[in-house]
């Protein structure tokens, strides 16, 4: 049996972080285990390529949620990146922090070092910023490179001009003193490549004797003895092998790995556990439960003109032609876009404090998460609820950890979520709406109503989705909260040497894109172990 001092379960955004920061301690051995491949792929590696992956199960877990009766029974999308990177290496690579509001929200609920004040420090750490280089928000000397697009469409400043003409103020930095008001995004890119987690912390460092990653590893279960984890079992290339944790396991499989596999390994609400033919070594009732992902929708427009669009026509596929010879060579042009360039965060009513909606322009037709390709041109306004409050649960299928666990986000389920998503598509219609969009706005694909919320209801349970913000569902939070899973340093509550360090241990979603948020937890996670937290 291999041994290691840690031996961490998901290389994922966080997972990547947390190896690669407790592998810098040389007197420290670190295991990293993965599922899927190295995460180098040129489909990874061009910013682009995750508009063909993704929707096609290319470095995918690819699930579903089961049918959503508030989605007239339809089954959700829920992507997942299955390589090096986790999800960091299909996603548009979005930089987005969200409202310090939010993590003083997670501080309040009972975590303490958990508001923004005490997180920032991990944000700037893991940044290297090429724009905001004087900022005392951003890092300028990390490994994860943050910038903007090189080669922006110009669609974006027409979309920027429509939010101004709404009396939406430009920001010119989102994860900066504010948050309200429509921006360029920044992404994690460097020279023109996706940068994803597995590029800023762990290739770079595969030459450490301390630091052992095994790719193609798909992890079955956490073995204990007693209450203490002390290995975990996975399978690679055919064959089940054990990992031996000297120190600790840290599980960062995502917020549907990490309680699927705790679960089938005893770990979880006792009754579904026996239920399974799984005899529980901890009863952990909050264990898969609240589960809270960003609901979408989708407005799409086709283009009277192909100009500045991504496009299936003669024009664009020779559009798209040049722009795999531009990235070839100079790693410029479309290939560098990140689909959606550009965004704004508003507010449905004048009395909402802090900004309930998020939208972000599409330089494309994006029917069904691309799924569904249309021929011709267009663009897309993708626009999601900041705070929902609908809550779901993961539970399993199967002890099996090879099958796919039970995923229900119970959408719409709480009366808020549909009423506010309602009002800010009715604002999102009227920016796009705006003069200034008219060359290039013609029919809806999909239409909607703004002026009859029924009708708007009634398409978006039949066409919204995910906004692939899944978290929440092995939850921070203080003793007195029965469905904590993890103390405020992130240990399972009554287990030895086991720690969750990924999006899972949210106690509630953030305000927008998770991504950065993951990473900021993978990096307090490893200052906590390393510090004797």
């Amino acid at each position: 049996m291999d041994e290691f001092d840690y031996v961490v379960v998901g290389g994922g955004s966080a997972g990547c972080v947390v190896a690669s920061r407790l592998s810098e301690d040389a007197n420290a051995t670190v295991c990293l285990l993965e599922a899927g491949g190295e995460g180098r792929d040129v489909v990874i590696r061009a910013p682009l390529g995750f508009a063909a992956a993704m929707p096609n199960g290319i470095n995918n877990w690819n699930y579903q949620t089961v049918p959503q009766p508030g989605f007239n029974g339809r089954r959700g999308f829920q992507p997942r990146g299955k390589a090096l990177g986790g999800s960091s290496t299909i996603n548009a690579m979005i930089y987005a922090r969200g409202h310090r509001s939010d993590y003083d929200n997670w501080e309040a609920l009972g975590n303490p070092g958990w508001g923004f004040d005490d997180l920032l420090p991990y944000f700037k750490k893991s940044e290297c910023n090429a724009i905001h280089r004087d900022s005392p928000y951003h890092g300028t000397d990390g490994p994860l490179h943050i910038t903007n697009l090189r080669s922006p469409s110009p669609l974006n400043d027409v979309f920027l001009q429509a939010c101004q003409a709404q009396g939406i103020p430009f920001n010119p930095d989102f994860n900066g003193d504010q948050h309200h008001g429509c921006y360029s995004v920044q992404v994690n890119q460097k020279d023109g490549e996706r940068h994803s987690l597995a590029a800023a912390f762990i290739h770079p460092n595969l030459d450490r004797a301390n630091l052992e990653v095994k790719t193609g590893a798909h992890t079955t279960r956490v073995n204990f003895e007693g209450r203490r984890a002390v290995s975990v079992t996975f399978e690679q290339g055919g064959q089940s092998r054990t990992v031996k944790a000297r120190r600790e396991v840290i599980m960062s499989a995502g917020a549907f790995g990490t309680p699927q596999i705790l679960m089938a390994s005893g770990v979880g609400p006792g009754q579904h556990l026996q239920d399974l033919g799984i005899t529980p070594v901890a009863d952990v009732a909050g264990m898969g439960q609240n589960l809270q992902d960003h609901i979408s929708a989708l407005l799409i427009y086709r283009a009277l003109v192909p100009d500045h669009t991504v496009g299936i026509s003669p024009i664009g596929i020779a559009r798209l032609l040049k722009g795999m010879w531009q990235w070839k060579r100079h790693r410029t042009g479309l290939i560098t876009s990140c689909a959606a360039e550009s965004g704004v965060y508003y507010k449905t009513s004048p009395d909402v404090e802090v900004s309930d909606m998020e939208m972000e322009l599409i330089v494309g037709i994006g029917d069904d998460h691309g799924r569904k390709l249309h021929f011709g041109h267009g663009y897309s306004a993708h626009l999601l609820l900041a705070r929902p409050k609908s809550v779901g649960e993961v539970r399993l299928a199967s002890r099996d950890t090879h099958v796919d666990p039970l995923i229900d986000p119970k959408y719409f389920s709480h009366p808020y979520d549909m009423e506010t998503l309602v009002k800010g598509t009715q604002i999102a219609i009227d920016i796009m709406s705006e003069p200034v969009f008219d060359r290039y706005r013609g029919e809806m694909l999909i239409p909607y109503d703004r002026n009859d919320p029924a009708q708007i209801e009634q398409t978006l349970r039949d066409h919204a989705d995910t906004e692939y913000h899944v978290c929440g569902t092995a939850k921070m939070g203080p003793d007195s909260d029965p469905m904590a899973v993890v103390d405020a340093k992130l240990r399972v509550k009554g287990l030895e040497g086991l720690r969750i360090a990924d999006a899972s241990i949210m106690p509630a979603v953030t305000s927008n894109n998770i991504n950065a948020p993951t990473i900021m937890i993978g990096e307090k996670c490893a200052d906590m172990i390393r510090t004797g937290a």
